[in-house]
């Protein structure tokens, strides 16, 4: 049975390598790894990668089940996909796999404590920024893009969706920077 072994961390100040071991000493001979949310699998194209290729008998191995995801959803998605390719989970921490019945109720409850856990976090995260707020210390996300280079791309004709496209921003981003005092647009209106 091949095990193909799948890691993800959030940001990418975090380090893959303690999963990466882990993943190689439990028998995966192949581990793709990737930085990304684990909230939603939207953008997690090694994943999307490793659902692929999965193919009847395989194992798909995860250090902790929220390193999967931690949408208890997503997560029975999963395993529901697996389970169509006669595929099987196993989680090192705690130890568990889906190829049977036990194990799915325990991957099921793990789930469900993942999802906690992110909605914990994002407590917690909405506590700091607040509290940071009532201090005026708290300024929001850094922007990637200056409005005014947005504006200068609207100027020269090119529409609101292709310079999202390509600046690799939101629509919304753009309709905000030609809305922002300083642009003709938000003049206008």
């Amino acid at each position: 049975m091949p095990r193909i072994g799948y890691a993800r961390v959030s940001t990418s100040g975090q380090d893959l390598d303690i999963q990466r071991t882990r993943l190689k000493a439990a028998g995966c001979e192949i581990v793709r790894a990737e930085t990304m949310s684990g909230a939603s699998r939207d953008g997690r194209t090694e994943l999307a990668t490793v659902l692929e290729f999965l193919r009847e008998g395989d194992e798909l191995v995860v250090h902790r089940l929220d390193r999967l995801g931690r949408s208890t959803r997503d997560v029975m998605n999963l395993v529901h996909e697996l389970d169509a390719k006669g595929a099987s989970l196993r989680v090192l921490e705690p130890e568990v796999t889906t190829s049977g019945d036990m194990g799915r109720m325990v991957i099921t409850v793990l789930g469900m404590v993942a999802d906690m856990e992110l909605k914990f976090i994002r407590d917690r995260q909405r506590a700091g920024i607040d509290a940071a707020k009532g201090r005026g210390v708290y300024r929001g996300r850094q922007k990637r893009i200056d409005d005014a280079e947005i504006r200068t791309l609207a100027e020269q004709g090119l529409s609101k969706a292709k310079i999202a496209r390509d600046l690799g921003v939101s629509r919304m981003t753009v309709y905000r920077a030609l809305v922002a005092p300083g642009s003709k647009e938000g003049a206008e209106t």
